[in-house]
């Protein structure tokens, strides 16, 4: 049966005013067919635009890395006077503050008010403001601590170290990383002598329970002295020793013996990294020995005394070469001084010249 042409006009009208209505909604769900028409690019170039999508859409509902609470602080370190916080929870920034512990201990925190710090560690004092800020305020807060600047546990060293000064333990160390830390000891050179042979630990509080240690020795009840040598160059374990707050780590400088006089072949000073002191016969080897006018009966030793004098001790090296007179042992800033054998009267004078030669590198170099 054929249809009227003006009733099939009417039904293809119809069609396409419902297709108009409908086609709104589809394209909220699905691309159009004539977009589909329109890509270009190979299947490859397709699927890795899709997968770079995918993977925009997960960042997108993924937490900034920002907001995820961290904690690199020491575990050990315990939070003191003066030390400056960072507290964060997490998806929450407007709790965000950086927060300086009091003088009494205490920090100024959001909605708690004073909150005792010192004392504690980060997760020590994590846990407690989790606990107080969950019991009246937040559901289930996620807190994390990050130690800003330590302040509250001070070292000081002082001597032969490349960076002498104060600085602050952010945990535990012992003498070698402390050193470390100050850029490590100075080494002697033809400029001056370097770091001597021990180092000192000072601590008010005294060394109680303190184990014997090989290379340590109490010198005081405040005191130890540490042979650097065992600490750092001892093929067995040397003595290991925590440092701890307001020590006073001093390194004095080596020691330092003179020889001169025209009766030596090459006059010069002798640097005591290893030792405290060398014998007669030891210092006259370094120079090289005595010169051929040496006036071997009438050397010296010239010492200065705590109380700013110097003292002169006679010397015959015949009698020492032959074992007839024991070899004395010089000590840091000890002189020999062996003359030429002009006599006496040029030995005097010799000695002057020497004494002054001293007492001015000792005015200088303290």
């Amino acid at each position: 049966m054929k249809m009227p042409l003006k009733l099939f006009l009417i039904a293809f009208l119809a069609a396409g005013l419902l297709r108009n209505a409908v086609r709104p909604l589809w394209a909220q769900d699905q691309t159009p067919a004539a977009d589909d028409q329109q890509q270009t690019g190979s299947p490859d170039q397709q699927q890795a635009d899709s997968s770079t999508a995918l993977d925009q859409s997960t960042e997108d509902n993924q937490p900034s890395q920002s907001a995820l609470p961290t904690d690199v602080t020491n575990p050990d370190y315990l939070i003191g006077p003066e030390d400056v916080l960072t507290l964060e929870v997490f998806n929450l920034p407007e709790m965000k503050q950086t927060v300086r512990v009091e003088n009494d201990g205490t920090i100024s925190v959001r909605l708690l008010g004073p909150v005792r710090a010192e004392g504690l560690t980060s997760l020590q004092l994590k846990h407690e403001l989790e606990t107080d800020w969950g019991k009246q305020y937040l559901q289930d807060p996620q807190v994390s601590i990050f130690v800003k600047k330590f302040k509250a546990r001070p070292v000081s060293l002082v001597g032969s170290v490349e960076k002498p000064g104060l600085y602050q333990l952010p945990g535990p160390r012992n003498i070698i990383q402390v050193l470390a830390m100050a850029g490590g000891l100075v080494r002697s050179t033809t400029a001056g002598p370097g770091a001597g042979r021990y180092l000192y630990i000072t601590r008010k509080a005294g060394f109680d329970n303190l184990e014997p240690m090989d290379g340590v020795d109490l010198v005081a009840p405040d005191k130890l002295r540490v042979d650097i040598k065992k600490l750092l160059y001892s093929n067995q374990e040397g003595p290991s020793i925590q440092v701890k707050p307001m020590d006073l780590i001093t390194v004095p400088r080596a020691g330092v013996v003179y020889i001169v006089g025209d009766g030596v072949m090459h006059p010069q000073q002798v640097i005591l990294e290893d030792h405290e002191s060398m014998t007669v016969l030891e210092a006259l080897a370094v120079a090289q020995g005595l010169a051929p006018n040496a006036g071997k009966s009438h050397a010296k030793i010239i010492r200065r005394t705590s109380g700013g004098h110097t003292t002169e001790s006679p010397l015959n090296l015949d009698k020492i070469f032959k074992g007839k007179s024991p070899d004395p042992r010089l000590a840091a800033n000890d002189m020999l001084f062996v003359p030429g054998s002009g006599g006496k009267a040029i030995a005097k004078g010799g000695i002057s010249a020497a004494i002054a030669t001293l007492s001015g590198y000792l005015i200088f170099h303290p």
